[in-house]
């Protein structure tokens, strides 16, 4: 079984200010009052610079998309996730901005490694957004990723 995300996870009100300019935004809600903003390729496309740079070495983040999450954290917390397993085995990836400036990472899990102490990327990034586990295994499932294993169905059950 596989898991595929491409996101960016922030404050529902911030990501909804942020992309109310941009048509092929699709935000999913989360638990403890974040989003979920789905990069699809219609994201991705509209907002990507256009160069070959690939920012903080994230393979599929859209090129210049840093400077515009450094730009929407001046506002609040805003993290960048990726994922890719496939039968247990893959890497995930995610980094924090806050005031306008990178505060976490970017950090790599990459495959066959174990989670770090202090959580897998994803995790960290969650509880640097305030996600608490309250009972859950970690912030992933506290959060409530776990609900869709690809950005296609973060997409779809978009509200926007």
């Amino acid at each position: 079984m596989s898991y595929e995300l491409r996101a960016v996870i922030a404050d529902d009100d911030l990501l909804r200010n942020a992309t109310r300019e941009i048509s092929t935004a699709r935000l999913a809600p989360l638990h403890q009052n974040l989003s979920l903003l789905a990069v699809t390729d219609d994201f991705f496309d509209a907002v990507t610079d256009g160069s070959s740079n690939r920012p903080l070495n994230f393979p599929r983040m859209p090129s210049g998309f840093d400077l515009r999450l450094a730009l929407w954290s001046s506002t609040g917390p805003v993290a960048y996730v990726e994922a890719e397993y496939f039968g247990g085995a893959g890497e995930q990836q995610a980094a924090l901005w806050n005031n306008g400036a990178l505060v976490l990472g970017p950090l790599l899990l990459p495959e066959g490694s174990a989670h770090p102490a202090g959580g897998s990327p994803i995790s960290q990034a969650l509880h640097s957004l305030g996600v608490r586990r309250a009972g859950a295994y970690d912030e992933f499932e506290a959060a409530g990723l776990g609900r869709h294993r690809h950005t296609a169905g973060w997409a779809a059950s978009s509200s926007k």
